[in-house]
């Protein structure tokens, strides 16, 4: 429409502020690009500038102007446009420093139209055009971060909005080695701030309109999620009114399993607008601590889920013991002081216990020993009253309720005597709290029959179960028992111990809480159990820190070579990027010395009068090789070629200075530069097993060396890395730091990247092959 463009590019090009504008767009059609540029918008400028407002009919997206007397700009490309102008002014207008998003001059504005006009005719295409397109987009990006510039345009957001949007674009994504730019590039936008929370925006209105179709037309609600397999047909499932929970016991901290269980129930609840409920299940006071509950909370709260309510089976205790003496009462329980092991040949059998048949009133009787932890109460236990000749040996009169005066509870100390089991206190605190849809483990599937027959009994509200798969990993073991059981013996560091697979230790081996909700998003609610590896959770992993990690050169200490550069004369420094795609991370402080120092590993593939490169210096030409008795390479000496080409070498080598005071006597700030004593730690499985048989006795398995520490000596710059950054030693891997001593000395532990081959580097791993991964 020729007069709407008149008015677009009349308000387009004032230069005058034109204040706060309102973004609009229909509901049912959100444009992905205009979420990405607004939140791009608001991380540079703040709050005010750039409202959105989804509504029901609107045509075509609009940017409406209040202080132009509504003054509109139509339509989805210029809309970009606008967004892009009004920030770069209201930026410029404040001083503000970033890159500009239409470009930061006139060559690089006409660029960032090249592309919006790519992005909107050959990228929506799904024949041969898209191919040529991508090709040509992947080798514009072989030395770039961004499209135009050196920072975000909307270049960048047309083009990754329109690949998204295509069809066609998961299968690109699949083939890494042809367009290895463009998919590195795709991913870094993910990641960010702007492509990432409009993304998650997009996801929640389409899951809210979905959920709105649905209820219109009368059918049940089925969450799906496009990424994994949430397709969940809940019955009874309303907007608004659903209520999950998640139970852990405080017996320890949480491991991946349970953020599994965790970030399931979460995700269900915030689909539907219901309530996510944190439930202690505190009803052994044997195994339960303060500690625990704190770090539950600590773990949920590194998982960024945040439950609408916190409480305790403990603070039901008094109603869970009223329906206790309400199954006595009703005839539906009865006291049993069977032993232990007898009980559980008698259940296997279908052999009734002889108190089976005592009177309401033994039973009465008995109870109230129980509950004031009398010597003949002790013995005892309360048993529901179901079948005993079931062909589901878990109808086969459970227990309810034990004693123990031996361990006060962590919360209520020696009130109570007695105990609910979690099969009594779990469907009645489902029901008194609420909850409308129980989610459990398909090993719980056998126990749905009790669960429903306890609250039959006691005739209290039902709420829905729904059951998913348990997450079963490789050369893992997830039992909080044994995992205790390495604590108490001291071969791990706690439970936070970084072989361990609890939250913590996942953490602090540099597992990213981004990569681990993913890896579930992906898992999905399947009910399909399966022993997985864990390479695909450390591939997720590998996406999100490869694009932020600052790059290092470190060398082993363990028969470190030295290399003599003749022409060398003093130490120099120069500047060079923390991360070779991304200029935005800054620079590091490189030194230059008469010797560096080269890996034993690299050093025994040299030849003599080779030519090598060492990465960010230069070229250098190997002219002598010197060696020990046993062959291996003692020392090198060669000398620069400062118009060597890195193309022409077949060994491109990281290394580091061999820094002396005498070495840099004319250059203070070189005098003074230390290279930095590191500890990189290698860590394998604790078992030798994939999977431990039923029967096996897990200690039978236990791997003998899972701890391999490497002594390093890593560039000046490595002195500042702080707790718990994760960075990349160049060929030899992703790390975290874990701690620096008062020395300096820095501790890393190699974060596993999810591939067994080393094809990146000749560097060995101290890990045996077996079960390196």
């Amino acid at each position: 429409n020729p007069s709407i463009d008149r008015a677009n590019n009349k308000l387009m090009s004032s230069s005058s502020s034109l204040g706060a504008c309102v973004l609009f767009y229909d509901k049912s059609a959100v444009p992905l690009s205009l979420l990405v540029a607004s939140r791009a918008t608001y991380l540079r400028l703040g709050k005010g500038h750039v409202k959105v407002v989804a509504r029901a009919g609107v045509a075509e997206p609009y940017v409406q102007v209040m202080q132009r007397q509504g003054q509109r700009v139509i339509g989805s490309h210029k809309v970009l446009q606008f967004v892009a102008r009004l920030t770069d002014a209201e930026a410029a207008r404040a001083a503000l420093r970033f890159a500009p998003m239409y470009g930061a001059n006139a060559l690089e504005a006409a660029h960032v139209d090249y592309f919006m006009e790519l992005a909107a005719a050959n990228l929506t295409a799904v024949d041969k055009t898209l191919d040529e397109a991508v090709a040509s987009i992947n080798e514009h990006l072989a030395v770039r971060t961004y499209l135009v510039g050196d920072g975000l345009t909307i270049a960048d957001i047309a083009v990754w909005t329109a690949l998204q949007r295509n069809k066609r674009w998961a299968g690109f994504q699949k083939r890494s080695d042809d367009f290895v730019h463009v998919l590195r590039w795709n991913e870094f936008l993910s990641n960010t701030p702007e492509f990432a929370q409009a993304s998650e925006q997009l996801e929640r209105e389409r899951k809210a309109a979905e959920l709105a179709r649905q209820a219109a037309s009368g059918k049940k609600r089925v969450f799906k999620d496009s990424g994994g397999s949430f397709d969940i047909d809940l019955p009874d499932a309303e907007k608004g009114k659903v209520v999950t929970r998640f139970p852990p016991e405080p017996s320890g901290y949480l491991h991946i399993g349970h953020a599994k269980a965790a970030l399931l129930n979460d995700t269900i609840a915030r689909a539907y607008d219901g309530k996510l409920l944190l439930r202690f299940d505190d009803t052994n006071p044997s195994k339960e601590k303060v500690e625990f509950v704190d770090n539950i909370m600590a773990d949920l709260d590194t998982l960024g889920i945040k439950p609408d309510a916190v409480s305790h089976t403990s603070d039901w205790f008094d109603t869970i013991l009223k329906y206790g003496t309400q199954m006595i009462e009703t005839g539906k329980a009865y006291i049993d002081n069977t032993p232990v092991e007898l009980m559980r040949e008698q259940r296997m059998e279908g052999i009734e216990s002889p108190m089976r048949s005592n009177s309401i009133e033994e039973n009465m009787r008995l109870w109230k020993e129980m509950q004031k932890g009398s010597p003949e109460g002790l013995v005892c236990v309360m048993r529901a009253k179901i079948d005993m000749q079931s062909k589901n040996k878990t109808l086969r009169d459970p227990v309810l309720y034990r004693c123990n005066v031996d361990n006060p509870h962590h919360r209520t100390g020696t009130k109570y005597k007695v105990y609910p089991t979690y099969d009594f206190a779990c469907p009645i605190v489902d029901s008194v709290e609420g909850v409308t849809h129980t989610l459990r483990t398909v090993e719980y599937r056998d126990r749905d029959p009790q669960f429903y027959w306890m609250c039959d009994a006691l005739g209290i509200r039902k709420p829905h179960i729904w059951d998913y798969s348990r997450l079963n990993l490789k050369y893992t073991l997830m039992s909080k028992r044994k995992l205790q059981w390495f604590v108490d013996q001291g071969l791990v560091q706690g439970w936070h111990d970084p072989r361990f697979p609890t939250v913590q230790g996942l953490h602090r081996r540099g597992l990213t809480t981004k990569a681990l909700r993913e890896f579930v998003r992906v898992l999905g609610a399947s009910k399909n159990t399966n022993l997985m590896d864990w390479d695909k959770l450390w591939v997720f992993n590998k996406k999100m820190i490869d694009p932020v990690a600052h790059r290092y050169y470190a060398v082993s200490n363990e028969s470190i070579v030295p290399l003599q550069l003749t022409d060398v004369q003093g130490v120099s420094t120069f500047e060079h990027q923390l991360h070779p795609k991304d200029k935005s991370l800054g620079k590091r402080t490189v030194y230059r010395s008469p010797t560096v120092y080269l890996e034993q590993d690299d050093a025994a593939l040299i030849k003599q009068g080779e030519e090598v490169t060492l990465m960010a210096w230069g070229n250098a030409i190997i002219e002598h090789i010197e060696r020990s008795t046993d062959g291996k390479v003692k020392a090198l000496k060669g000398r620069t070629n400062p118009k060597g080409s890195f193309k022409s070498t077949k060994m491109k080598l990281h290394w580091v200075p061999k820094l002396e005071a005498s070495e840099a006597k004319e250059n203070d700030e070189a005098a003074a530069a230390e290279c930095t004593k590191l500890t990189v730690v290698e860590l394998d499985h604790l078992i030798t097993v994939p999977s431990i048989d039923t029967g096996v006795d897990f200690k039978s398995v236990l791997r003998k060396d899972t701890w391999f520490e490497t002594e390093c000596v890593g560039e000046p710059a490595m002195a500042a890395i702080k707790v718990g950054q994760i960075i990349q030693m160049t060929r030899r891997g992703f790390a975290i730091c874990d701690k620096i001593d008062a020395d300096g000395r820095i501790t890393l532990f190699m974060i596993p990247d999810g591939h067994t081959s080393k094809a990146m580097s000749t560097i060995k791993t101290k890990v045996p092959v077996s079960g390196s991964k």
